[in-house]
């Protein structure tokens, strides 16, 4: 097995959740395990698509594939597939990272809708997320990078059935927290210094949030989500899905 390539374990898993299945709908795949494969040289190598080695077949066909894919959910759909959340409590964040000049070019269409906005670092996107007790994630937005984080929490935790939600001071809001006792969700999530009245939280679960950073961390070891490079938000995010589902499957 080359570097970056799918393990016989991991397949075993994906391979049923993939479009192209004998006796499915639709025309057959000609080999999924070697499409899985080129795309995951481009997320972890970080490479532009016109370098993706031969072995793997025409570039632009595997580049055209993946956007159907993206297009039409696929990346999502396996992603949500190989969840197992534990929902005893989950934990909300965001990273920023940035765009590459290539990520800019499309034309006719507005930044903002494809996730790009300008910051002191140049042009950049948040991914924001939602993860369960164990650190997996389980929810993934996109949002301009100078966007805030509190109004990206009512999209990820829509009809969650956590616990608790723990979170940093940038999701101290008044109707989210309203929200979350409404729903008889406990907010671990510490007070704004202007706040009037500070609220007690429970730290030993606070210092729990740890694990969606170490989530963020091994997200990044895909340099193709570390730095965007892809034009629009659909295939910048199938990436991020591809990243995700491959450290579901660790």
């Amino acid at each position: 097995m080359r570097r970056y390539e799918i393990t016989e374990q991991e397949w075993t898993k994906i391979t049923p959740l993939l479009p192209g299945q004998a006796g499915s709908a639709g025309r057959k795949a000609l080999d999924n395990r070697l499409f899985i494969n080129a795309v995951l040289w481009i997320a972890r190598s970080g490479a532009p698509w016109r370098d993706l080695p031969e072995r793997f077949g025409n570039w632009n066909s595997n580049y055209r594939r993946f956007r159907r894919w993206a297009q039409a959910g696929v990346w999502k759909q396996v992603f949500d597939a190989l969840q197992e959340p534990d929902l005893d409590w989950v934990m909300i964040d965001s990273t920023t990272v940035r765009a590459h000049q290539q990520a800019a070019g499309q034309k006719k269409v507005v930044s903002s809708k494809q996730a790009l906005g300008r910051s002191r670092g140049g042009l950049t996107t948040k991914i924001h997320a939602l993860v369960d007790a164990l650190g997996n994630p389980i929810r993934i937005e996109l949002s301009p990078g100078h966007a805030g984080d509190a109004p990206c929490a009512a999209t990820l935790l829509a009809d969650c059935e956590a616990f608790a939600v723990i979170a940093d001071k940038a999701y101290d809001a008044d109707w989210l927290l309203e929200g979350l006792a409404h729903n008889g969700c406990d907010a671990i999530i510490p007070s704004k210094v202007n706040r009037v009245e500070q609220r007690v939280i429970d730290e030993n679960l606070y210092a729990d949030r740890n694990k969606i950073e170490r989530y963020f961390n091994r997200l990044k070891q895909y340099r193709r989500v570390a730095t965007r490079y892809e034009k629009t938000a659909s295939s910048f995010l199938a990436m991020v899905h591809l990243a995700s589902s491959m450290i579901l499957l660790l």
